[in-house]
């Protein structure tokens, strides 16, 4: 076991950061961890990699308790925090070469920091000073100090920020890489991010877990009462006659003929509203259900 969380509570005097936070992340697996803004998220990470201690409750990192004293975990780890503190007087290679120095690692310093520039696709600018930088490059110095020591586990706290869509594709495609061998508990508010490269789905909410499942359950999470249907009729239709159909509860005209109907119950209406437009001389170009995205499950368990 990779991450073990147990019991984990952290109070800032009277206020409750955490509340009794437990969950476990295997080796090989990519988790997604989402909350609102003050949810606890930062919190929890500064505590998995030994930044800041727990009120109670234990953090263990490859079977190692984490904590700041003690180092064999925090060798375990690569962190990228939300704000990247880099040192922007020092040259890209020279700060790379100087995080791998602190870790000790194996490797001689010149082909381990050779294969990070090459793997984060720093090349290009491996000889420039770091403040001259694009906020996009930054990010992936911030992500190659990350890296450099090849930790078991990696923490990384909104690691596509400031990038384009270029290059959110080449550090997602990275972080997918990576969490063939590794264990990557990934933090960020870009739920497209978390749908296309996370197993699991963690959701934190005032500093109580509300949701931890395989992502392809946690849609079920949302309020299965409700359904909607996207319809394209040929011609114009009048929003009373949608209304008529059983169990419709509102109708909303998207764009031209086409429509978005919300009803109540999980029988499928679909039927009827073929059938309804049979009935009324309709030709149907397109009649789909939507289906729940993490966004909706989101705003469902933190709102």
């Amino acid at each position: 076991m990779s991450i073990s969380v147990s019991g984990v509570t952290k109070l800032y005097g009277k206020q409750k950061a955490l509340d009794n936070i437990s969950f476990e992340v295997k080796t090989g697996e990519i988790v997604g961890f989402l909350g609102p803004n003050g949810a606890g998220k930062s919190t929890l990470m500064k505590i998995i990699t030994g930044f800041i201690p727990p009120t109670s409750g234990k953090v263990l990192v490859n079977g190692i308790e984490a904590g700041a004293e003690n180092t064999s975990a925090r060798k375990q780890i690569g962190y990228l925090p939300e704000n990247n503190p880099l040192y922007h007087e020092m040259y890209v290679r020279e700060y790379l070469e100087y995080v791998a120095s602190i870790y000790r690692t194996e490797k001689p310093l010149k082909k381990q920091v050779d294969k990070i520039v090459e793997l984060t696709g720093l090349s290009p600018e491996q000889n420039k000073l770091i403040g001259s930088l694009s906020k996009g490059y930054r990010q992936r110095v911030g992500l190659a100090q990350a890296l450099i020591h090849n930790p078991s586990v990696l923490i990384l706290d909104e690691a596509t920020t400031g990038l384009d869509p270029n290059q959110i594709i080449e550090i997602r495609n990275l972080i997918r890489e990576a969490g063939k061998e590794k264990t990557v508990l990934l933090s960020t508010h870009i739920m497209q991010e978390v749908e296309a490269i996370c197993e699991r789905v963690i959701i934190i909410d005032h500093g109580i877990i509300m949701a931890n499942e395989e992502k392809n359950r946690i849609y079920s999470l949302v309020n299965k009462s409700r359904q909607t249907v996207l319809v394209e009729f040929d011609k114009a239709v009048d929003a009373s006659l949608l209304s008529s159909l059983d169990k419709v509860l509102n109708v909303k005209c998207l764009t031209g003929n086409t429509w978005q109907l919300e009803a109540e119950g999980e029988d499928d209406i679909r039927s009827a509203v073929f059938n309804l437009a049979v009935q009324n001389n309709l030709t149907v170009l397109s009649l789909s259900k939507q289906q729940s995205n993490l966004e909706e499950v989101f705003r469902h368990l933190t709102s």
